[in-house]
């Protein structure tokens, strides 16, 4: 068997619909045939479909996802969690800045000098 039909093989396995996975792909239906009658289908056309199938290719194909993949999909992940980490800060910072501002706000309303000069 040939890369192609083995994947074919895993999605039917897995029992999504060409149309479900060329919907979450963003492909149409007629390049996912296509993919299965290549003998040499792309490692990022697996690793996309693995990914939607949630199914490790590995296994399948050991020499498609060589030691320098891996490491390189391990890179990934680890940039992908410093950004969430980043944005999680950012979020913090953002959410402390509108409290302190509203808190601010409260004081200078319940201030003796504010009610003052607004007389």
């Amino acid at each position: 068997m040939n890369r192609g039909e083995i994947v074919e093989l895993v999605i039917r396995r897995n029992n999504l619909s060409i149309s479900e996975l060329s919907r979450r792909l963003h492909v149409s239906r007629r390049s996912i045939y296509n993919w299965f009658e290549q003998a040499d289908l792309s490692f990022d056309v697996i690793f996309k479909i693995g990914e939607v199938l949630d199914y490790d290719f590995s296994v399948d194909f050991p020499e498609v996802f060589n030691k320098r993949q891996v490491k390189l999909f391990e890179k990934t992940n680890y940039e992908i969690q410093e950004e969430n980490d980043l944005k999680s800060v950012n979020y913090w910072k953002n959410k402390y800045i509108s409290l302190l501002e509203k808190h601010n706000e409260i004081l200078s309303d319940h201030s003796p000098v504010a009610q003052f000069m607004v007389r």
